[in-house]
């Protein structure tokens, strides 16, 4: 009888991980995923952070090494110095840095045009849903995104094949924007209107002009495209 032993840590591969999340808990879950996947051939260097600003600075550090895989959370404490105000903006400072890291990115949001925006703007390797998330289907899309393979969640999965692609939908906080626009409200007014911050209004007018492909850039021409669509 034979006992198979764990090859000694010097011949495992290194993997260089990050963590973000705001809530310890689930950081301790997402390491306790990694660190069962593939212990025979993997040893798993773990970094992890709670907000934009944490984040940044070990990014940052030029002690850190490159990651080569991200979970990033969405929603988190933002770092207005630096313009970090979620997830989504952390991602694109990894990719400048570190372009050959895998990014994977878990939100709570479930509407369509976020998640569009999400895959547009970032294209992550891997987009999950939260409701979605267990144990499992963590090991399972860590599994497919060591393999190169895209990861996107049952529920992302099914908004994207219930959505026409010619469709363009909008959520509330959207249809606000453009009609304080088709009012002539300033845009720095529009938190008195909308509660979200001026940040968030700037940027998803952004989006919309993507969205609605605006050449011009001008609020009026948007406003005229979104009529036109019936958007609002």
């Amino acid at each position: 009888m034979t006992i198979e032993q764990n090859p000694p840590v010097s011949q495992l591969i290194r993997r260089n991980v990050l963590i973000v999340d705001d809530h310890p808990f689930i950081i301790e879950g997402y390491k306790n995923a990694i660190t069962r996947y593939n212990p025979k051939k993997y040893d798993f260097v773990i970094s992890q952070a709670y907000d934009c600003r944490s984040a940044y600075d070990l990014i940052e550090n030029e002690a850190t090494p490159n990651f080569d895989v991200a979970f990033l959370d969405i929603s988190m404490p933002a770092y207005e110095e630096k313009d970090l105000y979620s997830g989504e903006d952390l991602a694109k400072l990894i990719l400048k840095k570190m372009p050959n890291c895998s990014v994977i990115l878990l939100t709570m949001y479930t509407e369509l045009l976020k998640i569009k925006t999400i895959i547009r703007t970032i294209n992550p390797n891997g987009l999950v849903i939260k409701n979605d998330l267990t144990f499992d289907e963590l090991l399972f899309a860590f599994d497919k995104v060591m393999k190169n393979d895209k990861y996107y969640s049952q529920s992302v999965q099914k908004m994207l094949n219930q959505s026409p692609h010619n469709s363009i939908e909008i959520d509330e906080f959207d249809k606000q924007i453009l009609f304080h626009l088709s009012k002539g409200t300033p845009t720095h007014e529009m938190p008195q209107y909308i509660p979200i911050s001026l940040n968030a209004i700037e940027k998803r007018k952004i989006n919309l002009k993507e969205l609605l492909k605006i050449k011009s850039g001008l609020d009026e021409e948007l406003v005229k495209e979104a009529k036109s669509k019936g958007l609002f």
